[in-house]
């Protein structure tokens, strides 16, 4: 008997309508067939369900496994880009398969996020540690990633939506990040396969590997792109420094220091890509997430 929560049920029908309906129905008798199939047993899914359903699972030899479906765009790529990564700076891809997006994973022990590590110097130097054994050259059939050029039309896309204009977002804020992401993009260095959202809760600990990423997003860039989510996330924590000027500062010198980045790059990546994820709030729910705002406001205070 598998466990299907209310709460969530009710999240996938409001997002995906009759389609997340529809995928609801078939989840048991889904969940059944892999547990079949790769001979396995599922338990109870994690208790913070969004888009996909995650559950662990134990394989007959007592292996310990987290099982992965769901109806978002994390799939394809999200495995092929875990499948690339091949358990270097990543949790290891165990099975997938496509036809139902359906994946299967190691479980990391005990699965901490580096967000519980108070000493913000051993965050960062955990966070790089896991970007430099990520950043591989590009598999030679790439073509399924997208790329930070990709992201980058969500800019014209919103002037677009608003007659030139830039809707809920100041324009000055807006003119200056797409300024900057245009200019950086056009200026790359060598591209490698990001994780694209690598921030504190999607670096994990396992007691033998050490610091993992977690739900890469799997975009092509410049290695300097991916400081970005780790510098803007979280805002709560961020406000709870007694000098968060300071504290950005500081992530940003040592990032540029252990990288080898230019940083000014890791700065003007840092801003441009807080106002991208204020376009992309506004493309999904027509509000502002003003949390990439106040980075913005943040940043612009340090020069």
């Amino acid at each position: 008997m598998f466990i299907i929560p209310d709460k969530f049920a009710q999240f996938m029908i409001k997002q995906f309508g009759e389609e997340g309906r529809s995928w609801l129905e078939q989840l048991p008798a889904t969940l059944a067939s892999y547990e079949e199939r790769w001979n396995i047993t599922i338990g109870a899914p994690v208790q913070n369900l969004s888009f996909n359903y995650v559950a662990p699972a134990v394989g007959a030899d007592g292996r310990e496994m987290m099982l992965k479906t769901g109806l978002t765009d994390e799939f394809p790529i999200q495995p092929e880009a875990l499948q690339h990564f091949g358990g270097h700076g990543a949790v290891k891809l165990l099975a997938y398969d496509e036809a139902n997006m359906v994946m299967l994973m190691e479980r990391l022990t005990p699965g901490t996020s580096l967000r519980v590590v108070e000493n913000d110097e051993a965050v960062i130097t955990a966070a790089t540690g896991v970007m430099r054994k990520l950043w591989r050259p590009l598999p030679e059939h790439h073509y399924a990633f997208p790329s930070i050029l990709d992201w980058g039309k969500a800019f014209a896309e919103l002037r677009q939506q608003y007659d030139g204009g830039t809707g809920p977002i100041p324009a000055a804020i807006f003119d200056k990040a797409e300024k900057l992401y245009a200019e950086l993009s056009a200026s790359m260095g060598e591209h490698v396969l990001l994780h694209g959202d690598l921030h504190h809760d999607n670096i994990l600990v396992d007691e033998y590997e050490g610091w993992l990423a977690v739900d890469p997003k799997g975009v092509i860039g410049e290695p300097a792109y991916e400081t970005g989510a780790l510098l803007r996330n979280f805002w709560p924590d961020i406000l709870s420094n007694p000098n968060p000027k300071a504290l950005t500062v500081r992530r940003i010198d040592q990032l540029a220091a252990e990288l080898s980045f230019d940083r000014e790059r890791i700065y003007s990546w840092a801003l441009s890509q807080a106002v991208l994820s204020v376009i992309w709030s506004v493309e999904d729910s027509g509000q502002l997430e003003y949390e990439g705002l106040y980075f913005v406001d943040l940043l612009n205070s340090i020069k």
